[in-house]
């Protein structure tokens, strides 16, 4: 049906099995599989068809953590032979590791076609943008004012320290629990951390302060939320949201190997020796 010879289905079929790990159910028929194991034999089929374009639509959105990284080593393999990969996926991080070359389309329109990186972080601006253009009306708690500085001056610097400051206003009164997290512009942080603090109705400064940023050179956006003490699931005070975005200035992250996904962009203070 694909264009192959028996011979070449054949030759093929024990690695296509092995990869979707499916020895246990090859016999049985497609239509009493779990829609997880149609996608693993369709991709299994796919990347051992030998194409000159691979078009590949979310399909780590099925899978255990094993199956992802043996879709992302086999498209690297596929990708070394010469094969287009036209990789479509919400998974940011594993585009990055795989693309070269990013398309954001939205509503069928292209917003941005650029390197991967430049792609991104188009995108990730235009989230952080959604998340300040959404009114927080009517919550108890509102950040009125916020400043983010390195120390003694205003920029940020890799392993140094970093100061947040925020003034959080309104009319509640009693224990709350604040929580801040800065990632690269979607809501799902690098790093989170939180302090409960007695909400007395004015005006309330706090200032937090990180002796050695652990991020490398880079722009990135701080979130911030306050809920009630010991609960994150209600009892909402100020909802989760950017705060705005700040740039730090220092080394960049050595590039990995291609297919493999950085789960966040953390810098480790290291040397060799040899």
């Amino acid at each position: 049906m694909l264009g192959l010879r028996r011979r070449e289905v054949a030759t093929r079929f024990d690695d296509i099995v092995e990869f979707a790990r499916l020895g246990g159910a090859i016999d049985r028929q497609v239509k009493f599989y779990s829609s997880g194991m149609q996608m693993r034999l369709g991709f299994a089929v796919a990347a051992y068809l030998e194409p000159h374009v691979l078009l590949v639509d979310e399909v780590l959105a099925v899978g255990d953590a094993v199956f992802q990284q043996r879709c992302l080593d086999r498209r690297r393999e596929v990708a070394e032979q010469g094969t287009t990969i036209v990789f479509v996926s919400h998974d940011l991080p594993a585009v990055e590791s795989i693309c070269r070359r990013g398309i954001w389309l939205e509503q069928g329109s292209v917003r941005v076609d650029a390197g991967i990186k430049e792609a991104m972080a188009g995108y990730r601006d235009s989230i952080e943008a959604q998340s300040e253009a959404g009114g927080r009306t009517g919550e108890p708690l509102q950040l009125v004012k916020h400043a983010v500085r390195g120390e003694d001056r205003e920029s940020l610097t890799t392993d140094e320290p970093m100061t947040i400051e925020l003034t959080l206003a309104g009319d509640y009164r009693g224990d709350a629990t604040l929580h801040l997290g800065v990632s690269e512009g979607t809501s799902s942080p690098i790093f989170q951390i939180s302090l409960e603090v007695r909400l007395t109705g004015d005006d309330h400064q706090i200032a937090c302060v990180i002796p050695r940023l652990p991020l490398p050179r880079g722009r990135y956006t701080l979130w911030a939320g306050v809920y009630s003490i010991g609960r994150t699931d209600g009892g909402t005070l100020m909802s989760w949201h950017s705060v705005g975005q700040f740039d730090v200035f220092g080394p960049m992250l050595d590039t990995p190997p291609r297919a493999v996904v950085l789960a966040a962009p953390v810098f480790v203070p290291h040397h060799w020796e040899e």
